[in-house]
């Protein structure tokens, strides 16, 4: 008897879904089950700048925009809503600050409650987390030996301090991918990537140190039980509750109960979504170049690396250590060098009619003028960048740097524009440079640098950073490496795959790598390195003057 085939049942399609809140953005993106993404939507979110380095947003317009991306990715991927089988979330590391029944509390002098985040590139706490770094503690050991005021504990005590009201009155203090768990599924589990990292939670003894809090004096937390901080703490891609509730359903056009993952900071998300590829997390560097940049290590044991987050243990890749480093200013610190020069606005109107950002502009721009991208690096000649604009986040943990521009003359064409350009962006492979060399002394080398983040996409920029940083640079087949790793944990919380390690082994594939330039560019990268840490310390010198 001969069977008919086309009687066979085939098993029905599957996608998971990528959310990422970025710092200026949120978006969404659809992938099949073998890494492929079908659908992308992005909506933009508000920033609130005011004096004294304060940054806010509002949790009710970035939950709006995630539902609205959720939708039109799901739309534009032309896919049936039901098939959708697991969700992910990653976003910045804001802290976001809720009363009783969810009410958003106001978190600065505006008194505007719907402005109740503190964006992660905040720095009111600076005075807060020099106390605490002057008081030590043996948690600090876990952050680089330094707590930064990006992270969530000084402006906790910030908040305490300044505006005790609001504190008092906070039902939860939630880090902002931690809310859109809590906003997906009413479950209150933290991430272990967010608590462990920007919180001070000690994974690998899975508990919070009291002593730490009674120390720096939010001693309430500690008395508390940690009730608004976290009291259950799961692994990324975790499934949590019962899946997205029916409301959230409805808001995202999606089916209640489909799977939604404990989630991760977005930076780590990008580190998911890249470093499965070949020679796997312990042989490459995750680099996030996006607004800022972020560096992820991988070890199978813990490294403490000075001036450098970490160790964190099951932060990122489940059961290996992470080290984190970066720039709190990268992507930023291009736009604002660029925005000091007289020929950025007429070449920014250029840009604009060409459909060009002006950053990809002007390396398009630097890119036509050289035989390769490596010889780019001599238009900057005598020309130099050290762009920490927001201070230094790794290997000094210095929230006071300063950026330091020299050799720039009175030309306002656009020649002089690029080489500003050019100059700025081996500013940041420079630094780079510096965390990995430090990093390699401390017993955490890398073999590659496996890149994402939007600020990284052209040629030029991933060429420049192999040469500056003299390792290798991988770019993965996927577009869009962050999306992919939040939805690598929808895809391990929907079931679809055993755990984290092997979904980003199925889903994350290297596509190209840009290898650092030998000989005379070397050698040129080699000297303007050298100038690049004079003027750091150059810097830090003059402070005091």
């Amino acid at each position: 008897m001969i069977e008919d085939d086309s009687a066979i049942t085939q098993p029905a399609a599957r996608y998971v879904i990528g959310v990422d809140v970025g710092t200026g953005s949120a978006r969404a993106g659809v992938f099949d089950l073998e890494g492929r993404m079908l659908g992308v939507a992005k909506r933009d979110i508000t920033l609130f700048r005011d004096a004294g380095g304060m940054v806010e947003q509002s949790s009710r317009e970035i939950w709006a925009a995630v539902c609205d991306v959720v939708r039109n990715a799901v739309g534009k991927a032309g896919i049936d809503p039901a098939a959708v089988i697991g969700l992910g979330f990653d976003a910045t590391c804001s802290l976001v600050v809720l009363g009783p029944g969810g009410a958003s509390l106001p978190v600065g002098p505006s008194e505007d409650p719907d402005r109740d985040i503190i964006v992660w590139m905040d720095h009111r706490a600076v005075a807060q987390a020099e106390r605490i770094n002057d008081l030590g503690h043996d948690v600090l050991r876990y952050v680089g030996g330094r707590i930064s005021p990006e992270m969530e504990t000084p402006k906790l005590l910030w908040l305490r301090q300044i505006r005790p009201t609001v504190f008092d009155a906070a039902w939860q203090f939630f880090d902002l991918a931690d809310f859109l768990t809590w906003k997906a599924t009413g479950s209150l589990a933290r991430s272990t990537c967010t608590v462990t990292c920007k919180w001070t939670y000690l994974a690998h003894e899975k508990r919070w140190d009291p002593s730490f809090f009674h120390k720096i004096g939010l001693d309430v937390l500690a008395e508390e039980g940690f009730a608004r901080i976290g009291t259950e703490i799961v692994a990324p891609g975790t499934p949590l509750g019962q899946g997205l509730s029916v409301d959230a359903a409805l808001a995202m056009g999606l089916s209640p109960g489909t799977a939604v993952a404990a989630g991760m900071i977005d930076a780590h998300a990008g580190g998911i979504g890249t470093v499965g590829i070949d020679g796997g997390p312990g042989a490459n560097l995750g680099y996030v170049f996006g607004t800022s940049s972020c560096t992820m290590t991988s070890t199978t044991e813990p490294v403490f690396v000075p001036g450098v987050w970490g160790p964190y243990f099951s932060a990122m890749v489940p059961g290996m250590w992470l080290n984190e480093g970066g720039q709190s200013a990268a992507g930023s610190a291009i736009d604002h060098l660029l925005a000091f020069h007289p020929a950025a606005a007429s070449a920014k109107l250029e840009a604009a009619a060409a459909g060009l950002s002006l950053p990809v502009f002007i390396a398009n721009a630097a890119a036509s003028r050289t035989a390769s991208a490596s010889e780019a690096a001599r238009l900057a000649t005598g020309l130099h960048v050290v762009p920490e604009f927001l201070g230094n986040r790794a290997p000094f943990a210095d929230p006071h740097a300063r950026a330091v521009i020299a050799g720039l003359g009175m030309q306002e064409d656009t020649e002089s524009l690029i080489a500003l350009y050019v100059a700025g962006l081996c500013g940041i492979g420079y630094g780079l440079r510096q965390i990995i060399d430090t990093q390699t002394q401390a017993g955490a080398p890398v073999d590659r640098v496996v890149i994402s983040g939007g600020a990284g996409q052209h040629d030029l920029v991933r060429q420049i950073l192999a040469d500056a940083c003299g390792k290798p640079v991988v770019a993965t087949r996927s577009e869009e490496p962050v999306l992919l790793g939040s939805a690598i944990l929808g895809a391990v919380a929907s079931g679809a795959f055993p755990e984290t390690g092997a979904a980003m082994k199925a889903l994350s594939h290297a596509d190209r790598t840009y290898a650092p330039a030998e000989n005379e560019i070397a050698t040129l990268h080699h000297r303007r390195y050298g100038v690049f840490t004079t003027l750091q310390e150059q810097a830090r010198a003059m402070r005091e003057f």
